[in-house]
């Protein structure tokens, strides 16, 4: 008798949930009425994205890339060491280009992160530079939910 693998992997899953994740934060961006709290709300889902592609990664290979390989390892294989023992074709993202923040800056990836998390990945905000207020103010890992 034949076994049927019906079902979903996680990965999968995983892929499905990015996805709409992505297509609710494009709707909500272009109908939100304040474009601070849209940008914050972009980077907040941006960072989301991010956590699951790097728990994906350590998944695959037992650890989070290091401060070096950066947020990079997750779209293509890095070339310096520990290099991962597993990395599936196309990357943990659905593009080989790194996003950047909505204020067009790159986000920041620190590896250990603020105590009780292993990393933190940063949004400098408006300004691009760390601390501010409002529009400026840093959006980090470390308080998404």
């Amino acid at each position: 008798m034949k076994k049927s693998n019906d079902g979903f992997t996680l990965l999968e899953i995983l892929v499905v949930v990015l996805i709409i994740t992505i297509l609710a934060t494009v709707v909500g961006v272009n109908v939100a009425q304040r474009p601070g709290e849209a940008r914050r709300a972009t980077a907040e889902v941006q960072i989301k994205t991010f956590q699951t592609a790097l728990q994906m990664y350590r998944m695959d290979n037992g650890r989070y890339p290091t401060q070096r390989q950066g947020l990079w390892a997750l779209c293509v294989p890095p070339d310096t060491d520990p290099k991962p023992t597993r990395f599936p074709e196309g990357g943990y993202m659905e593009s080989p280009l790194l996003p950047k923040d909505p204020w067009k800056n790159d986000y920041v990836y620190l590896i250990p992160g603020p105590p009780g998390f292993a990393y933190e990945i940063v949004s400098y905000g408006g300004d691009g530079e760390p601390d501010g207020e409002g529009e400026d103010a840093d959006i980090s890992s470390a308080a998404v939910e």
